[in-house]
């Protein structure tokens, strides 16, 4: 199982002479594992020829996820963790469609998104950032997709924030996004980051990757027509599996 986003604007684009044949990843569309500009990319590249391993049984066999597994609020990240209010900053809403590289839409498909505050702050007992941690907001939340491949989440919208790559690089906004497929190995991870961000271009992380297109189709466009009037803005970040449009998943760079 395979996902991409789709190109900038939105829409799938998808018809009977679009689709074409599935075709080869093409590597050179990935960040090499080396990359010095990503500090930690110097100690985590290999340094040997990677061993190709089958997945076992315990791979394969799941876990399968439906909506059975989820409470009403997972995924309204302004509620779900409020404690005395809801929570502080930009409220947005994240919605978008999971296809498969033909157009058609993948149901039932689990995505979990976790993210920093509005002030660029993780609820994480490792992230010692000096913004403060709003006490009714997580950071975390699920959702399903329905039979025609919709997700939506309600969210604020995230701070950036410094850290110690090359002295005090910083992390544009961004929403981590993961995708179940019918069994545990087929996870995918990936980050979704904001149109007209200044810090997109220059982002040591999103740089790795050296073609333009690629870091384009991670980027959510803004979508006013799916705004709240006097509430929240919107962004749409489609997903689509494998195929001419597929985009970098951080824990699949060899392909799927």
């Amino acid at each position: 199982m395979s996902h991409t986003t789709l190109p900038a604007g939105g829409g799938s684009n998808f018809g009977p002479g679009a689709a074409g044949n599935v075709i080869k990843r093409d590597r050179a569309l990935h960040a090499p594992a080396f990359t010095p500009g990503y500090k930690t990319s110097v100690l985590r590249s290999p340094r040997f020829a990677l061993v190709s391993l089958e997945p076992g049984p315990g791979e394969n066999a799941g876990p399968r996820f439906d909506g059975k597994i989820l409470a009403p609020l997972e995924n309204d990240l302004i509620r779900n963790y409020a404690k005395t209010g809801e929570a502080v900053g930009e409220r947005i809403i994240v919605f978008g469609r999971v296809l498969d590289e033909t157009g058609r839409p993948v149901r039932n498909t689990l995505i979990e998104v976790w993210q920093a505050n509005a002030g660029g702050r993780y609820r994480h007992k490792n992230d010692a950032y000096l913004a403060a941690l709003d006490p009714n907001f997580g950071g975390a939340g699920r959702c399903m997709t329905d039979d025609d491949g919709n997700y939506f989440f309600r969210t604020i919208r995230p701070g950036p924030y410094p850290w110690r790559n090359h002295g005090s690089d910083w992390r544009p906004a961004h929403i981590h996004f993961s995708l179940f497929g019918d069994a545990f190995a087929q996870r995918l991870v990936s980050q979704l980051y904001f149109e007209g961000d200044p810090l997109v271009p220059l982002c040591p992380i999103l740089g790795t990757l050296p073609d333009q297109d690629a870091r384009d189709r991670l980027v959510a466009k803004l979508d006013m027509k799916m705004s709240v009037p006097f509430d929240s803005l919107a962004y749409r970040f489609d997903i689509v599996l494998r195929g001419r449009r597929q985009t970098f998943f951080e824990n699949k760079p060899e392909g799927h």
